[in-house]
């Protein structure tokens, strides 16, 4: 079986991706991050990129890593904050040998293992020439799921979605082969038989579905990537994925923001507190139950406290940080929402008070909820008062009955005129 990738489009991309700049976030008493703590979740490239900024720059594969962990420093000590750091000569020393010793072996290395130069070209970092021989290869069951992890890694959302759609059908397709040659050997229904899910499938299912819920999440589509990954089956059905290209800490960061993004709270209850599946992955990130509590007990508050508080978490997230801020946006935008539905007048003050800002802050969000058409109400700036728009829904009742009879009449004069022609 084959499997096409847009490879063109893909190698563009990435041979022209410039760096961004990334603010700075804090780590700090009121901001914590424990590094080693994330760092622990991952053994591959990603987890070594990481430690790669601060101690283990030698242990790897890719010298050219080495400039962009000094770049790095260097716009961290442009910053205001940052000017006390000390001249990077001072911190690290660039090892030259090393260097010409690293680059002689992976060029080495390249000319013996051609067999596996597609493993080589990703653990070197020269994607592009990976995903160019990825797509020479045929056999789906091995290299599919390496163009999957590819394109995972270099974060090219809109494509994941074809080469699922793609691995689905060559499974259907192995199905259906394996029924037919079953079936002409054997007197016996064999259909059923083939169809039974084996651990191999199931495992491969499993990763195409968290693929496919980081699609989602990354083209901000939070309400589908809430329902993905909360379907998504125990950890160890992802296999090498876990540890490689996500921990089930970041699934469950994933799942619960998206959800309370995007999910009403019946939903939440019911796909993610009574999910038992998803709730081994929230032990892996205390903090998350805090804030689904939080949040359904409408401490709104101490909900928005935990997403500054551990902000930095969400922000080194390689996934997750473009989001962060319109995902923090979505659950603010409910929360005002839900706290202001049972009331018909409430004092901003009061508002103010429950979510921890000032009164000038709450009538900036309440107006932009108003124009937006979530609220249904008014904003009294004199009195810093919110008043819900009354429905006098005898009124609303009289004027539909009147215009349904209006429109009758009018069809019935237009019968009338055509019965005389």
């Amino acid at each position: 079986m084959e499997i096409d990738p847009i490879e063109s489009e893909i190698s563009n991309q990435l041979l022209t991706q410039q760096p961004r700049r990334h603010p700075a976030r804090p780590v700090d008493d009121a901001h914590p991050f424990d590094l080693d703590a994330y760092i622990s979740s991952y053994t591959g490239r990603t987890a070594q990129a990481l430690k790669l900024a601060f101690t283990h720059l030698y242990r790897l594969r890719d010298p050219s890593l080495l400039q962009v962990a000094i770049s790095g420093y260097e716009t961290a000590a442009s910053l205001p904050e940052g000017q006390g750091l000390p001249p990077v000569g001072d911190v690290v020393i660039v090892d030259t040998q090393w260097i010409d010793e690293v680059t002689k072996k992976n060029m080495a290395e390249r000319t013996k293992l051609e067999e596996s130069i597609r493993t080589y070209h990703r653990a070197t970092g020269d994607y592009a020439s990976a995903l160019k021989h990825y797509t020479k290869s045929r056999e789906f069951c091995s290299t599919g799921q390496h163009f999957l992890e590819l394109v995972i890694e270099q974060r090219n959302y809109a494509h994941i979605s074809s080469y699922i759609y793609k691995a689905e059908g060559a499974l259907e397709t192995i199905a259906a082969a394996t029924a037919g040659t079953a079936g002409s050997n054997t007197t016996a229904p064999a259909q059923s038989a083939t169809k039974k899910p084996t651990p191999e499938r199931d495992q491969f299912l499993s990763k195409l579905d968290f693929a496919m819920a980081l699609s989602h999440l990354g083209q901000d589509n939070y309400e589908k990537a809430a329902s993905a990954f909360l379907r998504l089956g125990p950890a160890d059905q992802l296999g090498d994925w876990i540890g490689k290209l996500v921990s089930p800490g970041d699934i469950a960061i994933y799942g619960t923001l998206c959800a309370l993004a995007s999910l009403s709270r019946s939903a939440i209850k019911t796909q993610l507190l009574g999910n038992s599946v998803f709730s081994v992955y929230i032990e892996q990130e205390p903090y998350i139950r805090d804030l689904i509590q939080a949040y359904m007990s409408s401490d709104f508050k101490t909900t928005l406290e935990i997403l500054s508080r551990y902000s930095t978490r969400h922000y080194v997230d390689i996934h997750l940080a473009v989001h962060v801020n319109d995902i923090a946006r979505h659950i603010r935008n409910t929360a005002v929402v839900l706290y202001f539905q049972p009331f018909e007048t409430i004092r901003l003050e009061r508002m103010a008070t429950a979510f921890g800002w000032t009164v000038e802050e709450v009538e900036r969000e309440v107006v932009v909820l108003i124009q937006s058409g979530h609220i249904q109400g008014r904003v009294d700036s004199q009195n810093k008062i919110l008043k819900a728009k009354k429905t006098d829904h005898r009124a609303e009742l009289f004027a539909h009955a009147m215009k349904t009879a209006s429109d009758i009449q009018s069809t019935n004069r237009k019968l009338v005129l055509r019965m005389r022609l």
